[in-house]
């Protein structure tokens, strides 16, 4: 007997096969739809007390019509039958009206996903159902266990959620598909010292299923520990040195590659990266690779957007630019093949975006990136968003810790880290620590020959 998921589905993609025809009866070219149907809870405990409780439930329905080459979107959070017909009607009186896009269209019918093997099951659905007082459970332990630790003199709140979710989508070209998905996730924030003398720090893990979460002690102590270690923080010296950033901050370099290799930025020609495709972007030994097909993978999906296959994608390798993201739109403005990298939402056309995006494990472990460096810096936090995606230049605030003599030495606060990242890259190291947690993920990494400006 089939699920209840199992006939929502059902259901979902009986409504778009009606959007799809009853567009084509009313003169559209192509036409595509999408269903998100969501549900999610949140619990907020600070300092001993149940703080907040949230819930919500949501379904947004999306509707792309076509043309010739003029494309309109309409979306509705009413996806009653006696909606749709309405929803066609406006979105063919915005087409006939809309700007010529010679770009738009739907995907390419040979790159769809159109058989059950195209479509491959990533485990990204776990059905485990938390009460609220067992959420509220979770929170309360994970901040009674940061706040029994010695030092550590406040709370910004811990918290418990949980979501889920189905996505069906269709088009006329044939395609229509549906998959599950869910998350789970435990945070905190605390604070250590007091007056003009105190530091805060986090930590949190979020994963597809439940039994896969960090124990909430563990996040707790390690929130704690981290916050401990930023007290009596100093300013350091402004000089030229090499930089290590932490996981939790080289992950953002990562996502600056992302911006730049965009179809949609490489189309309009505002990349520092434009022009660089089958070039040394990156040190040798420097590998990235996007890969939707990771089991549990925090951005896992089987197919795209616009219901294309999607595979692993190597984008560098040994340092080398392979290739650039790209949906239908930015691979025909450059005359290329969509590579399965669309996103999609209710309201906005399909465009490019990277998956589960990460730069390789290296060889090293951390340690063995700074034990050579004299006076450096080790990068946990960065601030501010000083990153020119046309010219490279990076400018960010910064804190951390002062390397010295190869060893991690004191915590340092109200730094300026620059360079441009066409240079960064290419003095980049990557540390064997690599752990898929984010979406887009680094190891530790080292990037050589950086202006730190401190005192």
């Amino acid at each position: 007997m089939p699920s209840d998921s199992t006939k929502k589905a059902d259901l979902f993609l009986e409504k778009l096969d009606y959007l799809i025809t009853a567009a084509r009866k009313a003169g559209a070219d192509a036409s595509d739809a999408v269903i998100y149907e969501g549900q999610s809870q949140s619990v907020s405990w600070r300092l001993g007390a149940l703080e907040d409780v949230e819930r919500a439930e949501s379904t947004d329905l999306g509707l792309r019509v076509l043309v010739g080459h003029k494309q309109a979107l309409i979306s509705s959070s009413d996806i009653n039958d006696a909606t749709l017909d309405t929803l066609v009607e406006r979105a063919m009186d915005m087409a006939r009206n809309a700007p010529e896009d010679p770009y738009a269209g739907l995907a390419d019918p040979a790159l769809l996903a159109l058989s059950p093997k195209d479509i491959p099951d990533l485990d990204l659905y776990d059905d485990t159902v938390k009460s609220a007082d067992e959420m509220q459970a979770l929170a309360r332990t994970v901040e009674e266990t940061a706040l029994a630790t010695e030092g550590i003199t406040n709370s910004e709140g811990a918290s418990a959620s949980s979501s889920s979710g189905l996505i069906a989508t269709a088009n006329s070209n044939g395609f229509a598909g549906h998959y599950q998905s869910s998350h789970f996730a435990l945070s905190i924030s605390v604070i250590a010292g007091t007056d003009d003398k105190m530091e805060r720090d986090y930590a949190y893990s979020s994963k597809r299923h439940f039994m896969d979460l960090r124990d909430p002690a563990a996040i707790g102590h390690e929130a704690a520990e981290k916050t401990l270690r930023r007290l009596g923080a100093r300013q350091a010296k402004t000089c030229k040195a090499s930089v290590i950033f932490d996981p939790r901050v080289s992950r953002s370099l990562l996502g600056h590659l992302a911006g730049a290799i965009n179809g949609q930025a490489i189309a309009r020609g505002t990349s520092f990266l434009k022009d660089r495709m089958e070039e040394q972007i990156f040190s040798p030994g420097i590998t990235v690779i996007d890969n939707p097909h990771i089991l549990r993978g925090p951005s896992s999906k089987p197919f795209d957007g616009e219901g294309c296959r999607n595979a692993p994608l190597d984008v560098v390798t040994d340092g080398i630019l392979k290739c650039w993201i790209l949906d239908s739109s930015s691979a025909r403005q450059l005359g290329l093949t969509a590579n399965g990298r669309a996103s999609r939402g209710t309201s906005s056309p399909p465009s490019p975006s990277t998956t589960n995006l990460y730069i390789a494990a290296g060889s090293l472990p951390p340690e063995e990136l700074y034990q050579d460096i004299k006076q450096g810096l080790y990068v946990t936090d960065l601030i501010g968003m000083g990153v020119n995606g046309v010219t490279g230049d990076y400018s960010r605030g910064a804190s951390g810790f002062w390397i010295e003599d190869g060893k991690i030495s004191y915590p340092v606060n109200e730094i300026t880290i620059a360079g441009n990242l066409k240079d960064m890259f290419l003095q980049m190291t990557a540390a064997d620590d690599l752990v898929l947690k984010y979406g887009t993920d680094a190891p530790t990494l080292r990037v050589d020959g950086m202006m730190v400006a401190g005192a």
